[in-house]
């Protein structure tokens, strides 16, 4: 499997938007990845925007990024949550000075503004939050997935089989 010895942190919060959360962790782990789920706290239940739970492999002050090949942030109402952690803000600047893979869907292109690393970067995400990812200086397209470096972004569940692909291509390569 050609992500066997691939370590993933998949974000997790509150509200997150299912599918955004667990089509990629899937694909990830049939490819072989180990993918785990972190959250505020360790063995937590989150449950998504439409009823899914997640329960948290660990709690993001136990993690170390520097022990993982790359991170993927879920979309839904929980990026709004995520950026508000240090630690969150910590593991994605972590992946990006790096050039760790860095995935993210839909909303969750507000963790990337907090982290402050989208400037110059082209991405997308759901138009909703287009000027806030422009005014974090990204350069924004309305495509299914846009891959600049280590950064995958997408816009929301319908692109999601093109992003998934596109992540593991990427994390592949690493």
């Amino acid at each position: 499997m050609r992500l066997e010895n691939k370590r993933v942190i998949a974000l997790v919060s509150a509200d997150f938007e299912d599918l955004e959360l667990w089509y990629p962790v899937m694909r990830l782990r049939e490819e072989g990845a180990e993918v785990h789920l972190v959250g505020e706290k360790a063995n937590e239940t989150y449950m998504g925007k439409y009823g899914v739970p997640a329960v948290s492999d660990y709690a993001f002050k136990d993690v170390d990024p520097a022990e993982y090949d790359a991170i993927l942030v879920p979309g839904g109402w929980a990026p709004d949550k995520l950026r508000r952690y240090p630690e969150v803000i910590e593991m994605v600047r972590h992946m990006d000075e790096q050039q760790k893979p860095i995935g993210q869907v839909c909303h969750a292109g507000w963790v990337l503004i907090s982290a402050k690393i989208l400037d110059g970067r082209n991405v997308t995400s759901t138009p909703g939050i287009k000027d806030d990812m422009e005014n974090a200086g990204a350069i924004w397209h309305d495509e299914a997935v846009v891959i600049d470096g280590h950064i995958i972004s997408s816009r929301r569940p319908p692109d999601l089989p093109p992003y998934a692909k596109a992540f593991a291509d990427v994390l592949a390569e690493q």
